[in-house]
């Protein structure tokens, strides 16, 4: 799968390594949904699997400079070979530079995404009709709040969403 879930000692919080490839933003929803199903919060699902979704997809783009490739490339290009879907980057195989962590703390979950870069997200101005540049105006509507901060190895991005109802123990 590309995606290995690593369970904490706290069942509130747990995280999942992704490679540096196209396919792990569908990693970050699958990890997203199951884990939100295991603390019984499938209701909150969608906006965090969106902003999950932009916040790794902002990891790879920016931070590891895996871009989409362009209609031509996908159509030119043989599967698996350099600028094809789902290519790797120059980063040696086997390096996992992002990792999507989810916590879940009283009535309030935490989406955050770290990555290799130590350059903060910056909002663009938004342009509703360029194909992309909208990702951080998503993540601020769908989340209550968000931010970034600098660690040691690049920075994490989180997004914070209120859990409806009572949460107690998580089901493992």
């Amino acid at each position: 799968m590309g995606a290995g879930p690593v369970l904490a000692a706290d069942p509130d919080v747990v995280s999942c390594t992704l490679s540096p490839r196209h396919d792990s933003v569908r990693h970050a929803r699958e990890f997203t949904r199951a884990t939100l199903r295991r603390w019984h919060l499938d209701a909150i699902f969608d906006d965090v699997a969106l902003v999950a979704s932009e916040l790794v997809t902002n990891a790879l783009r920016h931070a590891v400079g895996l871009r989409p490739p362009s209609a031509a490339e996908a159509r030119v290009a043989p599967q698996g070979a350099p600028g094809a879907p789902g290519a790797q980057t120059g980063l040696p195989l086997g390096t996992l530079p992002i990792r999507i962590s989810l916590v879940r703390r009283a009535s309030q979950v935490v989406c955050a995404v770290s990555d290799p870069s130590s350059c903060g997200p910056v909002a663009r101005a938004a342009d509703f009709i360029a194909e992309s540049g909208r990702g951080l105006h998503l993540v601020d509507s769908f989340s209550q709040s968000w931010g970034w901060h600098p660690v040691a190895a690049g920075k994490v991005v989180w997004a914070m969403f209120l859990a409806p109802g009572p949460t107690g123990p998580a089901d493992l």
